[in-house]
């Protein structure tokens, strides 16, 4: 599981230090890929290819279903770590995240999201209350 929250800069070819923590979890191949709310997320193969068959599931005829699997695989990069630790960005997921010279790389559970600073600000709850209304809004 990947948690915490870590700052990085993003050089100038588009490459970001992962974690020490969530290297380990990477090795075997990782994917990454334009996310939802304007973020880019790192998922494991695994857990990619998981995605993968619960999207290739989706039933053909839906135009929604055509839609997020285009957008899903056309926006998907296997990507590896280099002797620093560092994955390189493709400039198409930099855009699609806003990410300049800086990331907030965070641990979501079964993926790593990225984010731009600025965008990662705006997330989140105002107040504990919020979030305890959230919470319980979903049942936990």
């Amino acid at each position: 599981m990947f948690i915490g929250e870590y700052r990085h800069s993003v050089d100038a070819k588009g490459r970001v230090a992962i974690p020490a923590r969530f290297r380990l979890q990477l090795e075997e191949g990782s994917v990454v890929v334009r996310w939802v709310e304007g973020c880019a997320a790192i998922f494991p193969r695994p857990a990619f290819e998981a995605l993968a068959e619960k999207v290739a599931s989706l039933p053909l005829a839906n135009e929604q279903a055509r839609a997020v699997s285009r957008f899903l695989f056309s926006s998907a990069f296997e990507v590896e770590n280099d002797a620093q630790g560092r994955v390189v960005l493709p400039a198409a997921i930099r855009e699609w995240a806003g990410l300049g010279t800086e990331a907030v790389i965070v641990g979501a559970g079964d993926r790593v999201d990225i984010w731009a600073p600025d965008r990662w600000a705006a997330k989140g709850f105002a107040s504990p209350d919020e979030f305890s209304s959230a919470l319980n809004g979903l049942g936990l």
